[in-house]
């Protein structure tokens, strides 16, 4: 835990606050869908704090064009619960089994709704995937003096936006500018009780989980990424790319989930 937690203090601003290089091409996606018959046909897209579910656009054209049946969760981000019931209510209209997948915050979401017996394996993009009893809030406890961290403003009635002007550097580096500011003035505001939500039975513990990591993420820095990873015992994968990685890379992150689609498909051993 104290390995993890120095990893994530530079994050520790999202609580205390009052670019990458240009991704290099995205690798050519999975095999459409529809020529596996065995792959889980249905995934669930959970966005993550600061941003709503309109950033899945590539990913989700991707996976519809692979004949994959997407659907694309629009959390309030105010409390962890509110979402997780969003998230259920998504995972409970699906007419199968599912990939659930989480970015960022959107990742403490699917640990906690995960455990639907709908949801067939997990795939964390540049997330955050808490322990029993872990938050946002509790893993980015405790920073080590001088850390860097994210353009947060200070909370405005118990929610948290970043610096407009300092967004595209820490969030969004190499996706292009003109989206990366209309992200930076469409944030949707982020509760801090939604930080402060603890997770109370990982889904990660008991079902398939792949992880893709972000190599130049400046909001959850890529040692946390990877040490989430390895206690989740994740099949993981690393990119170039931004916090907004799966706005960027689209084609990586959609290959990941779709190999999770096609692994989860198969019956087990």
């Amino acid at each position: 835990m104290t390995k993890l937690r120095s990893f994530l203090a530079p994050l520790a601003g999202l609580l205390i606050a009052g670019g990458a290089p240009l991704a290099a091409p995205a690798a050519a996606h999975a095999a459409p869908a529809q020529t596996r018959p065995g792959a889980v046909k249905n995934i669930v897209l959970v966005h993550g704090g600061f941003v709503d579910g309109s950033g899945w656009a590539g990913v989700h054209k991707i996976l519809t064009a692979d004949g994959y049946k997407v659907t694309i969760v629009q959390n309030p981000t105010a409390s962890l619960a509110d979402d997780v019931a969003v998230t259920r209510r998504a995972l409970a209209a699906q007419d199968g089994p599912a990939i659930l997948v989480g970015h960022s915050y959107g990742g403490v979401v699917i640990s906690e709704a995960g455990g639907d017996p709908k949801v067939k394996g997990l795939v964390y993009v540049t997330a955050f995937a808490p322990d029993t009893g872990e938050s946002v809030s509790s893993l980015i406890a405790n920073p080590p003096p001088g850390a860097p961290v994210p353009p947060t403003l200070p909370p405005q009635d118990g929610y948290l936006f970043l610096d407009k002007a300092k967004f595209a550097a820490s969030f969004a580096a190499d996706v292009d500018p003109a989206e990366a500011a209309f992200m930076a003035d469409s944030q949707v505001p982020w509760g801090v009780t939604a930080l402060q939500g603890a997770v109370t039975a990982p889904a990660w513990k008991a079902k398939p989980v792949w992880y893709l990591v972000a190599k130049d993420d400046r909001m959850i820095p890529p040692p946390a990424q990877r040490a989430m990873a390895a206690r989740a015992k994740a099949k993981v994968v690393e990119v170039a790319g931004s916090h907004a990685v799966y706005v960027s890379r689209p084609d990586a992150v959609a290959k990941l989930i779709e190999e999770a689609a096609e692994a989860a498909g198969k019956p087990a051993n």
